[in-house]
């Protein structure tokens, strides 16, 4: 038996429609150099009319277990990480259940935004090491385009739909979740939010006409905090496990921005190219990101027995952590 859970199965799905940064040309003042040079997307996803949050979530989820070599009654707990629910409630994750076929499993949903999936990971590495569960799906998924305001040319640039999976287990082959980091900082709710549609400011006339359901974000707060979070959540997971940065053969950091990728390694005297990148073809599909990176390293075999590998993301929240996997 590991000594530690681990992820034994990956997968993930992305809308088959791809907006090229000349779309978005077309919808709003930009261009394609403006949003290739300061955020380094060239493509990215959106979901059709038929395609949901739950929808994205199950496929990719199917893809998981199967890669887990697993059944969906063999899933003891789902968790969907997202902050576009299919609906205020029920949970994403219930309607996934059903969708899956997944009949003994409990589920429920978390919300923290870009680093949802980390928090997923280390919910259900927990659970595992207690002996609360055996197999825990944990699925990051948007539909990030539903909330967008495309009038807005800051904001609706970044962002694109997708889901990734994760199947944690008690045993088995795969990258071992060795320790994870999660942090808080309420003081920054105002940097990345969306106000309209709770209990502050319910769904009425005046929110539609405000513009208060879709996502509101200050760019340049967002862009300090992460840089300096994400590096910190790095550095504070390898102090914790007598690690340096030279250990790590692989940092998979959240996809917000080219930029603040670069930034991230800087201040943490990495090599670049020692951060996988994907950004260029997907945008920032928010708690996604990580496990669609995850999947396609998979698919590349980009990490062999014995490989170190840090995950690290930050989110509205503000959130911020980091997961390193030992394989």
């Amino acid at each position: 038996m590991n000594n530690y859970p681990v992820i034994t199965g990956l997968g993930f799905k992305v809308p088959s429609q791809v907006w090229d940064n000349g779309h978005l040309e077309k919808m709003v003042e930009t261009t394609d150099e403006w949003i290739r040079t300061r955020t380094g997307i060239v493509t990215r996803h959106i979901a059709e009319d038929h395609e949901t949050t739950a929808s994205l979530a199950s496929d990719a989820a199917i893809k998981a277990i199967d890669n887990a070599e697993l059944k969906p009654s063999d899933i003891d707990v789902i968790i969907v990480a997202t902050m576009t629910p299919e609906m205020g409630f029920p949970a994403t994750a219930c309607f996934v259940q059903h969708m899956i076929g997944a009949n003994n499993a409990a589920a429920f949903d978390i919300s923290a935004a870009c680093t949802g999936f980390i928090y997923g990971l280390t919910i259900a590495s927990s659970m595992i090491t207690a002996g609360l569960a055996k197999h825990v799906l944990v699925i990051g998924a948007e539909t990030l385009s539903r909330i967008m305001d495309w009038t807005d040319r800051n904001s609706c640039v970044l962002f694109g739909d997708g889901a990734g999976a994760a199947v944690v287990s008690w045993r088995g082959e795969g990258g071992k979740i060795v320790d994870n980091v999660i942090h808080s900082d309420g003081s920054n709710t105002d940097l990345l939010y969306m106000p309209g549609g709770g209990s502050r400011f319910p769904a009425s006339v005046e929110t539609v006409a405000g513009s208060m359901h879709f996502m509101k974000m200050t760019g340049k707060g967002l862009y300090k905090e992460a840089t300096t979070s994400m590096a910190d959540a790095v550095q504070e997971i390898l102090g914790r496990n007598s690690l340096t940065v030279d250990d790590i053969d692989l940092l998979i950091p959240h996809q917000a921005n080219l930029r603040i990728i670069l930034s991230t390694a800087k201040k943490l005297d990495m090599p670049p190219e020692k951060a996988y990148v994907n950004i260029d073809r997907y945008g920032n599909t928010s708690a996604a990101t990580i496990p669609i990176a995850m999947s396609e390293i998979m698919e590349k075999n980009l990490l062999k027995k014995g490989s170190i590998a840090v995950l690290v993301a930050f989110g509205s929240g503000m959130t911020w952590g980091s997961t390193l996997l030992r394989y």
